[in-house]
């Protein structure tokens, strides 16, 4: 490994958000899982949450590895579940609130929300958006603002625009230089990860990266 790669890898680790995660509920298709997980990256998530509560839809049935996530999917931990009282378990386990995009009589604006805390940002999708199960688990109903004549985004373009608030608000607190949300052993436990995970996709010839660098 060039000393570079050691360095991008180090400053990726120093940025990741360990106090942050998305869920998504029956988001199906392939690119909108793809996007989703590239923008989790670009942003320092390092865990996806994917809920499959409709029957019609399995997990086997769909090919996460193969979504066009650019390489993001090696560094991003993608967990898969068909039980939503399983998954807001885990998701509870590790995160103080849930936080759901969903218009209702309660939902706030995006921009009113807190992004620095420790929370969790739950999708449905674009046909149904959530069931009324996983926003049982919900600690608050948020919307983007919209001006057009189309009432709603793409699930990935949403997930997107969220993320980059969120990012915005954590990089005014700084949460990406010293980083208070992560500390040093959980730091260089997630560097150990990543080695691995490079070395693992090492073919003895050449590695190609995610940016399509050698």
């Amino acid at each position: 490994m060039t000393p570079e790669r050691t360095a991008k890898f180090e400053r990726v680790v120093r940025a990741r958000q360990l106090n942050l995660c998305v869920i998504l509920e029956n988001v199906h298709d392939p690119h909108n899982l793809g996007a989703v997980i590239r923008s989790c990256d670009a942003v320092g998530i390092n865990e996806v949450y994917i809920l499959y509560t409709d029957p019609n839809l399995k997990p086997e049935d769909l090919s996460v590895k193969k979504t066009t996530s650019t390489g993001a999917r090696k560094w991003v931990d993608v967990y898969l579940f068909e039980d939503a009282k399983e998954c807001f378990a885990a998701v509870k386990k590790k995160y103080d609130k849930i936080y759901s995009t969903h218009l209702s009589t309660d939902a706030v604006s995006l921009y009113e929300l807190d992004l620095s805390e420790s929370i969790a940002l739950m999708f449905g999708n674009e046909r149904d958006g959530l069931t009324e199960e996983a926003l049982s688990y919900s600690d608050g109903n948020f919307i983007i603002p919209m001006k057009g004549m189309v009432g709603s985004l793409n699930i990935s373009v949403a997930c997107a625009v969220t993320l980059y608030e969120t990012l915005r608000q954590r990089d005014l607190k700084g949460n990406y230089d010293e980083n208070p949300v992560s500390n040093k052993e959980q730091r260089e436990g997630l560097m150990t990860e990543f080695l691995e995970r490079h070395e693992k996709r090492y073919t003895g010839k050449r590695f190609v990266n995610e940016d399509g660098g050698q």
